[in-house]
């Protein structure tokens, strides 16, 4: 049994230690944004939706070019709302039954139909009827999946300069108790679209004809989105989802996160390419060249038919220069090394990365003034070399001097690269592989062995229990 002045102090400390925990849940809290990027010189609206949002006064936007202001915040109807709002429909609904009844009686002791209406009767007919047709909506919309970590919603307005900084930006929110979570929002090139519902059974018929297109939508329970585009014979189409890299994780979602999938239909409704992902990456990617003139459909859905409004994605879509490869991945600080690119679309098949003034590290990457995909490019301090073919076999092992760092490539089934070099009792060798954290698909395996062809040790992957 505690003694009651040792309860009491307990409980007090339980109080003091959860009082600023309490206070924490009242920050605002961002879980998407709307459409999650714009052009460089354009001005758009944008909705970020989360919860606590009510007092926001304020958009915090990472790097240059970008101005935001908030112009509205929108709350979930409560209770009495909900009944005023079906009260308002009930009473239009017969309203409308009634005027139509009229006009069907006038029309009877004339024409046999319904009367001629004044102008303003028939005004107030298509008004009525639209506002019915909104309250429908917003009361029972089979699609709508409340949830209130996204039931809040902030309206804002984003300028980008036209020399805006291109790529991934962070925004938060400044309420009355502090700042909100970081989300990404993307500055681009290409000219976007945003989606018009319905587009599920019949593709958007807005879409602008051409292409490169960014086209921005949101995947709601059952959704699918379809948008229809005219290709040219050998064009090299490419489609590139953004999706998990806006928002990696959904805390509350089952499974957590969006799992994007592209599938690609010709004239006569045949799907001719799908993508459900992109190597490791979980984002889709579908690459695809035209066989002959004719209109296509791209659509997008969630893998297993789910959606909510924070199912946010980004498409480029069109002959888009695709980076698929380069080598190597990497040089020396202070160098400009030449180095060998391959892919889609692509204006060059080398390229000089610039180094200047640049430390070791791992830096993006473009082709094309910045309209490619961002491949990672590694510099270090180490000198770099080349593998030298054949070097398959140990009696043709290429010999090195540690340290070093060598870079080659896996570039047939059943190759293998075997390396050289001296060692004395007790030195402590690193040998450390860079290939999936430079984007390669090569899923690597290490093997030390000994001058008598003893397999001293061996490793495939590396735990970084950090």
């Amino acid at each position: 049994m505690i003694p009651f002045r040792w309860q009491m102090i307990l409980w007090l400390a339980v109080c003091l230690v959860a009082a600023p925990g309490a206070r924490a849940q009242k920050d605002p809290h961002i879980g998407y944004i709307y459409p999650a990027g714009g052009r460089q010189g354009t001005t758009i609206e944008v909705t970020v939706g989360g919860q606590y949002l009510e007092g926001v006064t304020d958009v915090f936007v990472s790097g240059e070019g970008i101005q935001a202001t908030v112009v509205q915040h929108i709350k979930p109807l409560n209770k009495k709302q909900l009944g005023e709002q079906r009260a308002r429909l009930k009473d239009l609904q017969k309203k409308v039954r009634e005027e139509k009844q009229n006009r069907r009686e006038g029309g009877n002791r004339g024409r046999g139909g319904m009367s001629a209406a004044p102008a303003d009767s028939l005004d107030w007919m298509a008004g009525a009827e639209k506002e019915i047709a909104e309250l429908r909506k917003r009361l029972f919309d089979p699609k709508k999946q409340p949830n209130p970590q996204i039931a809040e919603s902030v309206v804002m307005q984003i300028r980008l300069a036209p020399d805006a900084e291109l790529d991934e930006r962070e925004v938060r929110l400044k309420g009355k108790f502090g700042l909100s979570n970081p989300l990404s929002f993307y500055v681009g090139q290409l000219p976007e679209y945003d989606e018009v519902e319905p587009n599920d059974r019949a593709a958007d018929s807005g879409i602008p004809g051409a292409l490169p297109l960014l086209l921005n939508g949101q995947i709601m329970p059952g959704d699918v989105d379809c948008f229809p585009f005219r290709a040219r014979k050998g064009g090299r189409l490419v489609a590139a989802v953004m999706a998990r890299e806006l928002i990696p994780y959904l805390a509350d979602a089952v499974p957590g996160w969006f799992q994007a999938t592209l599938a690609l239909y010709d004239t006569h409704g045949n799907e001719v390419a799908y993508a459900d992902d992109y190597r490791f990456h979980p984002d889709p990617i579908l690459l695809y060249e035209i066989p002959e003139d004719g209109d296509f459909v791209l659509e997008i859905r969630d893998a297993i038919y789910r959606g909510r409004k924070d199912f946010v994605y980004r498409i480029a879509l069109g002959e888009l220069p695709f980076v698929t490869s380069i080598f190597p991945m990497g040089a020396r600080v202070g160098t400009r090394p030449t180095v060998e690119v391959r892919g889609w679309n692509l204006p060059v098949d080398r390229l000089r990365p610039n180094t200047k003034d640049r430390g070791a590290g791992i830096y993006p990457v473009t082709i094309g003034k910045g309209v490619s995909n961002r491949v990672p490019f590694a510099l270090d301090t180490l000198p770099e070399y080349l593998e030298a073919e054949p070097n398959s076999e140990s009696g043709r092992a290429q010999k090195i001097l540690l340290p070093q760092i060598i870079n080659g490539r896996i570039d047939r089934p059943g190759d293998r690269d075997v390396f050289r070099f001296e060692g004395r009792a007790g030195d402590e060798i690193v040998a450390e592989v860079y290939a999936r954290r430079l984007n390669s698909p090569l899923d690597s395996a290490l093997r030390l062995i000994d001058a008598t062809g003893r397999e001293l040790m061996a490793n495939d992957d590396y735990e970084d229990r950090g």
